[in-house]
């Protein structure tokens, strides 16, 4: 469970197309925005959001189960991260395919992301301008020149990269990894985490350590080579990964627009005229 913004209900939707009605002719691009709690993945997509035309957010937060479903802890009560039970995941599968076949958020959906605290990260005016003109170029042309219209999905979570359903409707797929020492210290001075249900949870003692980041171990060393989830390379196809912690703002989200712009080259190379 990650707290990493402020908004209003919807307006994680309000840079979606205005009630995009899904055709042969639309093609949902998925971004996924992956890492660890505290990693600073909301931020980054709340900036991607920004830039890229015809898009929106999905918070893989908001399809937590219901509290009372949630294991026990003996010592730290209640486990909101190991990655089999963190999830409704039956619920975030159907979600995404929708998405990816009408090109919208649907209307009974509700995000409680607003509830959570951020500090802003600002972005410096001219690559925000810049990426916002090349994306929007490059789109425009793509447009032009398959006849699909293009909408965008970005979709952040903390275990985006764990269930292989979830993985597979992801066109473009980046991890934003940060060392353990950075993520204690941002988790530790967290205020606490706004829960789906309206509740409010604060961390025990010891809980990142001995809870929160071996249950983000378990759930992301498969993705890495030799399991190493601190320096390891990628293995899981497709995957990108954006050292955060040794980069500005600015730089990963000039990193993450190069990827998107590969991204949309590829969407149309491998399925023109497709939705």
């Amino acid at each position: 469970m990650s707290p990493e913004s402020t908004s209003s209900p919807r307006e994680v939707f309000d840079n979606a197309p205005d009630q995009v009605q899904a055709s042969a002719k639309t093609r949902v691009i998925l971004v996924g925005i992956g890492g660890a709690t505290c990693s600073g993945k909301t931020t980054l997509a709340k900036h991607l959001r920004n830039i890229i035309p015809d898009s929106f957010i999905i918070h893989q937060d908001d399809f937590t189960p219901p509290e009372a479903t949630l294991p026990i802890h003996p010592t730290f009560g209640q486990d909101w991260d190991s990655a089999p039970t963190a999830i409704a995941w039956p619920r975030l599968r159907e979600f995404l395919r929708t998405v990816k076949r009408t090109a919208r958020i649907p209307d009974d959906h509700f995000s409680h992301d607003h509830l959570n605290e951020q500090k802003p990260i600002q972005l410096g005016e001219s690559l925000a301008t810049r990426c916002k003109e090349e994306i929007s170029r490059m789109q425009k042309e793509v447009e032009a020149a398959s006849g699909v219209r293009v909408v965008w999905g970005i979709v952040d979570g903390f275990l985006l990269y764990w269930d292989p359903e979830v993985v597979d409707t992801l066109d473009a797929r980046i991890f934003i990894r940060v060392p353990y020492d950075v993520l204690k210290e941002r988790r530790s001075v967290r205020s606490g985490y706004a829960t789906a249900e309206g509740s409010f949870w604060k961390d025990p003692p010891g809980y990142f350590e001995n809870l929160v980041y071996p249950a983000y171990t378990d759930a992301h060393r498969s993705m890495f080579a030799d399991d190493d989830i601190e320096q390891g390379s990628a293995v899981l196809p497709g995957l990108v990964i954006i050292e955060a912690s040794q980069l500005s703002m600015d730089d990963v989200v000039s990193r993450c627009c190069e990827e998107l712009v590969t991204a949309l080259r590829r969407s149309v190379d491998t399925r023109t005229g497709e939705a």
